[in-house]
């Protein structure tokens, strides 16, 4: 066992088994939620249809207050809590048993669901039956950044040890269902394409590497999906989306994990203009699902996501707050040197990493940044009107990138050259090679076609109120512990990436 078992329960544990009852049973109980019950309670002045009937409910004890010949105990589950009453005078063959229970075991209680003399809602139990027997014990309280860590670790603790943890991923289940039905009812369909390529494409970052041994190859952790699901207008889908779960072998903060999901859409004879109509509704709809309201409140600030969101384009801010054109070369190499940023000599790049530092942080948002210098952005289609921008957008909230959109490049001849480019560049976050397969696929024909992926882990932060990306994933990345290494050793990774 751990060092998180406890001798005394252990030994619980044991003397239950003696007495011939199995501490981990094999079938559960027909059980009613404590919700429901709760709801057909009513109220003393009010007793609703449940009050006086028998009922079963199922969960963990929270604590147990025992006052010799009466011992009360919430218990909760999925739905919420629920008082039980466990009395010497209706249970006198099992009383003896309760020296066996403790806070945090999995129990059973079937019994008569009426009030307490202060009014509170209270199955006074007839049966206990024990579920799962815990070892190790609740804890009395999280609290401070090293009990952060633990919770993160132990989230199958944090989950009904935290008040509100749940709730946050019931509302990121929310955000997915309502984004899914909004393109369901737009005619999409959902698709799923593989994790493991050949080569590392659709995005720029740093890849997992793994290797296949049968075809004794080396295989990319997707970074995105989006060359496969443009595989797929070219087949003739016409309008397909996908939930994937990405990965990006990068920094670790409050914004960036390296397992993330996106969503990620394509529509045949559209456009990054109608990729702007669809992100609203996609944001506006799932606030309205998650939280009944379009505004919300995020880093003590108000933002309303009802569309439509304003628009800036990327030079106009770049002009305003970098206070030279983003095509001087010279001046803003003078700019990124006095910003400190590094230059390894690729222009567009740094030229992309001074906007990033002077002029992301006034985009408060609800915003669309529109019209990306298409040097940055190879899988974009050039502007008719003007062939130094790509007609792509990213969409921001609190100053936070959420998603990413562009008129898709279908030229295979230029969609070749620019591949090439990223290649010759050897960037370590752009693919060692040219995707001639998909370069193939564009060959035979896509149609106009509008893409658009967006970040649902920082979409769900955004609409709980959650600092932090790690509070919106169940499982977030953590070093692993060494050998007896406690918790609270580990230190807390805020802002090794942007």
């Amino acid at each position: 066992m751990t060092d998180l078992s406890h001798p005394d329960r252990l030994a619980k544990v044991a003397a239950l088994r003696e007495q011939g009852i199995d501490p981990y049973p094999t079938r559960g109980v027909d059980a009613t939620h404590v919700g429901s019950v709760r709801d057909g309670a009513g109220s003393p002045d009010e007793p609703g249809p449940l009050v006086g009937e028998t009922v079963t409910v199922a969960g963990r004890l929270m604590g147990l207050r025992d006052f010799g010949k009466l011992i009360f105990a919430p218990v909760l589950d999925r739905t919420g809590r629920l008082q039980v009453g466990l009395q010497k005078q209706r249970l006198s063959e099992w009383w003896p048993l309760r020296k066996n229970l403790d806070g945090g075991d999995l129990v059973a209680i079937r019994g008569e669901l009426g009030f307490t003399q202060k009014g509170e809602p209270t199955i006074w139990a007839e049966e206990v039956t024990i579920l799962a027997k815990a070892v190790a014990p609740p804890p009395e309280k999280w609290h401070g950044l090293t009990d952060k860590e633990s919770r993160y670790r132990r989230r199958y603790v944090d989950l009904w040890a935290s008040e509100g943890v749940q709730d946050v991923f019931i509302k990121r289940s929310k955000t997915l269902s309502a984004m899914r039905a909004y393109l369901e009812e737009e005619g999409y369909l959902e698709v799923e394409t593989p994790t493991l390529h050949p080569i590392s494409g659709g995005a720029a970052a740093r890849p997992f590497v793994t290797h296949h041994n049968e075809l004794d190859s080396d295989l990319y952790l997707r970074i995105a999906p989006e060359l496969y699901l443009k595989r797929l207008i070219v087949g003739g889908m016409e309008r397909v989306f996908e939930f994937a779960r990405n990965f990006r072998n990068e920094g670790v903060s409050y914004r960036h994990n390296p397992e993330f999901t996106m969503l990620e859409l394509y529509e045949a004879q559209a456009d990054y203009l109608r990729m702007m109509e669809v992100t609203e509704q996609l944001i506006e709809r799932a606030a309205l699902a998650v939280n009944g309201t379009t505004k919300i409140e995020f880093r003590d600030e108000s933002y309303d996501l009802k569309a439509p969101f304003e628009r800036v384009r990327y030079t106009d801010l770049f002009s305003e707050h970098v206070g030279v054109e983003f095509d001087d070369e010279e001046a803003v190499r003078g700019v990124a040197k006095e910003l400190g940023i590094d230059d390894h000599g690729d222009y567009w790049k740094l030229m992309n990493d001074v906007f990033e530092a002077r002029c992301e942080p006034h985009l408060v948002g609800p915003v669309f940044c529109t019209d990306y210098p298409v040097a940055i952005c190879p899988l974009a289609k050039a502007s008719a009107e003007d062939p130094r921008l790509a007609e792509r957008f990213e969409v921001f909230i609190a100053g936070m990138e959420l998603g990413n959109a562009f008129t898709e490049l279908n030229d295979p001849a230029e969609q070749e050259r620019r591949f090439s480019e990223q290649v010759a560049s050897k960037d370590p976050e752009t693919p060692g090679e040219v995707d001639y397969d998909y370069v193939q696929a564009l060959e035979y024909g896509m149609p106009p076609t509008g893409g658009l992926g967006i970040g649902i882990d920082r979409v769900v932060m955004l609409l709980t109120g959650c600092d932090s990306i790690r509070d919106v994933l169940l499982f977030p990345a953590m070093r692993k512990l060494v050998e007896g290494e406690a918790d609270e050793s580990a230190q807390d990774p805020t802002e090794s990436k942007g």
